[in-house]
């Protein structure tokens, strides 16, 4: 399986500038290239030479059929890869979930795999990145839109384009395999450009607005560890999509936004003509500096006419901040299952805990998450159908078909390392019922999403769906190096279903054969 473009689109792709959208149909090189996002220059994983990486589009109801042309090389940052699309639920295509030993093996070097996935009835704010080891946090990462025709908020704003996607990331100064287990970012990158303590003065992001005009800002944290306050001085946001589903209209003036988390917020512009402070403090400082002195943690919100200055603008305390409990769903809101605890077919109970005077690796029920040799959905395509039987032994969670599910997240002191975590669902949207800081479950109209933060101790945090899509679903803490050290389960979602639902093509099983031929050859 050597590197094979679509040839179709050759041309194209010679002439596509940083910045521009691609797809639905495109070629992405993964390549090892050196980047400057901050004054600091270092070797990054590039999705398409850039970080972030190109904005990926469709229109809802398309298909997406793109190519990934592994062109790594340095094995410092891997040279295997995956891409996983973050909130995409790959109904009949699990094979195409892009998780490293889960729904796939990795993509070896000098080879290529088409992801062909349609995503059936989604639209909204979404995004792509690595799911193999940590190698995101060493640049694989980029947004993915998918736009509605139908949008029923569509006469609420007036811009909505690939200059009103907002990208919140961490990022080092060192590769993330060279690093401590559990490293400190160096920067905060807003739409890929930030500054560090102790650094120049290099140029940040500006994001241009015309007065009077109202836009559709879609936010994406694509953090490995951090939580970003999220501020626009002088600016109110109206929320109406979390993660890829509708939201109730919430204006607020501070977004709390964890790991992996999108928000679509509407933003008018009726401020006087000036330069704006756009304001992401992470929730882990940054190495030698916090807050936003020498302008970290910052962007530019610029008015057409304003001078090409930094601002001036002071932030002022929030009146109004989200609270993820005030958050309601617009389309389906019931939550399933009955309107108390417990009230679902089937009901799981996550405890987690963190061995901090053994092994630094954190555990589910007792189990640390160590990915298996072979794919969870090739050994179930293979004919292992037991839950007992599917590897990794004890992280594997069996659910039936058709069924509501609640899981709960009940927070101890024994996982109170590292919190609060956020964990994300493969494969579904789901109810959060009782988020942090929520004394009372909402059964009604709680918000659905795809990644939640747990809280911290004292919380129980508890979300519940309908098992209606088969195929091996990764749940597992986003920051990446809690992952990494084990936060995880499975969840083998209607096992017997699966082989004729989620038919996967003869490149997918190419992959393994050639992932150990390359191991066999000293690579990884």
């Amino acid at each position: 399986m050597l590197l094979r473009p679509l040839a179709h689109l050759a041309a194209l792709s010679l002439v596509l500038k940083m910045g521009e959208a691609i797809g639905p149909v495109t070629d992405l090189s993964i390549v090892d290239a050196a980047v400057t996002p901050d004054g600091y220059t270092r070797q990054a994983v590039l999705p398409g030479g850039t970080f972030p990486g190109p904005l990926v589009t469709g229109n809802k109801n398309d298909n997406f059929q793109i190519n990934v042309l592994n062109e790594l090389t340095n094995e410092t940052m891997l040279t295997g890869t995956t891409i996983h699309w973050h909130g995409i639920f790959q109904h009949n295509t699990a094979w195409a979930d892009g998780t490293a030993f889960v729904s796939q093996c990795p993509i070896s070097p000098s080879t290529s795999f088409l992801y062909n996935f349609t995503a059936v009835g989604q639209a909204g704010t979404f995004w792509y990145h690595s799911h193999y080891m940590t190698q995101y946090c060493d640049g694989l990462r980029g947004p993915l839109v998918i736009y509605d025709p139908e949008d029923p908020y569509a006469d609420m704003y007036d811009v909505d384009n690939e200059t009103t996607v907002l990208t919140l990331a961490d990022w080092l100064h060192t590769a993330a395999r060279l690093g401590p287990q559990f490293p400190t970012p160096n920067s905060t990158l807003i739409n890929g450009a930030g500054r560090y303590p102790g650094g120049p003065a290099w140029p940040l992001s500006v994001i241009t607005v015309e007065q009077g005009k109202r836009y559709r800002f879609r936010m994406i944290n694509m953090a490995c560890e951090p939580n970003y306050n999220f501020t626009i001085d002088g600016h109110n946001m109206t929320i109406i999509e979390a993660d890829g589903e509708y939201t109730e209209p919430l204006t607020v003036d501070f977004i709390q936004i964890f790991a992996a988390q999108r928000y679509s917020f509407i933003l008018n512009a009726t401020q006087p003509v000036d330069n704006y402070w756009i304001r992401a403090n992470p929730s882990v400082a940054l190495t030698d500096g916090q807050g936003f002195a020498g302008g970290i943690n910052s962007a530019i919100l610029r008015y057409v006419g304003a001078p090409e200055t930094d601002p001036t603008t002071t932030q002022t305390p929030s009146v109004i901040p989200l609270s993820e409990a005030d958050l309601h769903a617009l389309v389906d809101p019931a939550a399933p299952g009955e309107p108390f605890p417990g009230g679902a077919d089937v009901n799981i109970q996550l405890d987690f805990t963190f061995n901090m005077t053994g092994d630094n690796l954190f555990y589910a029920n007792n189990v640390t998450y160590v990915s298996p040799s072979v794919p969870v959905l090739l050994q179930i395509l293979n004919g292992t159908r037991g839950a007992m039987d599917l590897m990794p032994t004890g992280s594997i969670y069996y659910l039936p078909p058709n069924k509501s599910i609640e899981i709960s997240f009940p927070m101890t002191q024994a996982d109170a390392a590292g919190s609060p975590h956020p964990f994300h669902l493969h494969g579904h949207s789901f109810s959060v019922v009782k988020g942090a800081g929520q004394a009372t479950p909402n059964y009604a109209n709680p918000v659905k999403r795809d990644t939640v933060s747990i809280g911290e101790v004292g919380d129980n945090v508890t979300i519940r769906f309908m098992t209606d899509n088969p195929g091996p679903w990764f749940l597992h803490c986003h920051i990446d190096w809690h992952l990494e050290a084990g936060m995880a389960v499975i969840l083998a979602e209607d096992v017997g279903d699966i082989p004729t639902d989620d038919p996967a093509p003869t490149q997918w099983y190419d992959l393994c054969p050639e992932w150990n031929t390359t191991v066999a050859s000293g690579g990884m």
